[in-house]
């Protein structure tokens, strides 16, 4: 007897362990659900054995059950798991143009994804006007990218009244993130006390320069006031060198003339009367003076042949190549020259000077204009989509920017990674300027920044006197904020 209670025993533990192994949140169709069943069965056989002992086919049937039971588990090991669906998130950048840069967005995404296997980056490269072209499609059907190329300012902030853009505010407070850009450019993207972007470069329009076709024009220093680069101009011209390259076929280069000649003659106490409308207008003095200035400059033909139709990119290809003695562009001109150039850029002839200041102006002569690039959020981001642009924003790759000369990083500590000698001046001017003014085209609401670009494209083309381009920015901004 004690022998058979012993077996009883044991044959109990076994049919345990069996509904151990079967139970679960399988699926109804799994194979094993019929052997439960089966032991249930047994295990009623079993208690009814304890009494009478008889337990002569109970170790046969459960060797049987155990390999159905073997069987059923080895075909449900064999079934593929179910594939999970991967995030997607889309990022549309204007790195147009191959070379280093658009390669280390490239391996910043390779790495983000190869170190989340759930995450598909989906890249969009578009050339800067294509870009501007394309996103107010997608915005008007209410399908924002992800991620996507921004300058913050007015065109931020109007996507951001329009829902378009997801607030990241707590997410910036997580880990100390919001704290480790500067603050200056973290508020470019920022309205109403919520962030919907972050910046990764920034910094300021000023001249670029060839240091060669100075030295054989005879002109020993860059200019320091207006008048003088005036007279600079007719000393090329005279020598047989362009003076000033533009591409003024996008309209927005030379509108970085006009602009920084209206910082120059108004500062910033012109510029807040007319946008915040405290007895000021951008018709007033200031205004008009700048397209005054800049008549001036334009009637001693310092452009190069064709330029009022030319793009951004054939214009930083022929100061590259030599063809002229200056440019007024932003931080990113240096990159794009060497990309677009067949000679790979001026090389060590290549110099920086800030924007001379305007006799008689009242703007300091270190006021900056400027801005620099970064990335808003999509209204429909995913939270994978914010935690890769934290990769993208991140202390280490903002040093890749840095090193590759591409970028005058806004994360703090990662300007020390600078070694261009022209970069670290473009950053040092953004640090001494006491009034940075951001893009005039960027910084006033769409409608007005079109009318900007168009008006002073029209000064240079003729069409327009200095005194109705001031006055139609102003009636253009008069009518977009409801006045």
């Amino acid at each position: 007897m004690r022998k058979q209670a012993l077996f009883v025993v044991s044959m109990l533990v076994i049919v345990g362990l069996l509904l151990t192994a079967c139970g679960g949140a399988a699926p109804t169709e799994d194979p094993s659900a019929a052997l439960q069943a089966q032991v249930a069965e047994l295990q009623a056989q079993l208690e009814a054995a304890q009494e009478d002992a008889d337990t002569s086919d109970l170790e046969a049937q459960i060797s049987e059950l155990q390999d159905q039971l073997a069987a059923a588990e080895e075909a449900a090991a064999a079934e593929p798991e179910e594939e999970v669906e991967p995030v997607v998130v889309s990022w549309w950048h204007i790195t147009s143009e191959p070379g280093p840069h658009q390669e280390a967005w490239k391996k910043m995404a390779d790495d983000y994804m190869a170190a989340n296997p759930n995450v598909v980056i989906e890249i969009t490269i578009l050339e800067n006007e294509a870009f501007k072209s394309k996103l107010p499609t997608v915005m008007q059907a209410g399908d924002p990218p992800d991620l996507f190329q921004s300058w913050g300012g007015g065109t931020l902030v109007e996507y951001a009244k329009a829902g378009l853009l997801k607030d990241i505010t707590a997410d910036m407070a997580v880990d100390g993130w919001g704290d480790s850009f500067g603050a200056g450019a973290l508020g470019v993207y920022a309205y109403d006390g919520k962030q919907y972007g972050v910046p990764w470069d920034m910094g300021a329009v000023g001249f670029w320069y060839n240091k060669a076709l100075f030295a054989q024009a005879g002109i020993d220093a860059p200019p320091a006031t207006w008048g003088e680069l005036l007279e600079d101009v007719q000393i090329f011209k005279d020598a047989g060198i362009t003076p000033i390259i533009l591409g003024e076929g996008e309209k927005w280069p030379g509108m970085h003339m006009w602009s920084y000649l209206a910082v120059r003659e108004g500062g910033k106490e012109a510029f807040d009367a007319a946008y915040l409308r405290t007895g000021g207008s951008f018709a007033d003095a200031p205004f008009v003076k700048a397209g005054e200035d800049l008549q001036d400059l334009i009637a001693l033909d310092p452009f190069q042949e064709g330029y009022l139709g030319m793009g951004h990119d054939d214009s930083e290809a022929i100061m590259g190549d030599g063809g002229g003695a200056m440019m007024l562009m932003g931080q990113w001109a240096p990159a794009v020259m060497a990309t677009t150039s067949t000679s790979g850029g001026l090389g060590d002839d290549l110099g920086f000077f800030t924007f001379p200041a305007v006799e008689g102006g009242a703007g300091g002569a270190y006021d900056v204009l400027g801005g620099g690039n970064g990335i808003a959020v999509g209204i429909n981001a995913e939270p994978e989509a914010i935690d890769f642009l934290r990769y993208l924003t991140s202390l280490e790759n903002q040093k890749v920017l840095a090193e590759l000369g591409v970028a005058i990083p806004v994360v703090i500590g990662a300007e020390e990674a600078l070694t261009d000698p022209n970069m670290i001046m473009v950053s040092e001017a953004v640090a001494q300027a006491d009034y940075y003014q951001l893009y005039y085209d960027q910084f006033l609401p769409p409608a007005t920044s079109e009318v900007v670009n168009d008006a002073t494209q029209a000064l240079y083309a003729g069409t327009m006197t200095p005194e109705e381009v001031a006055q139609a920015i102003e009636d253009a901004y008069a009518e977009e904020i409801g006045e």
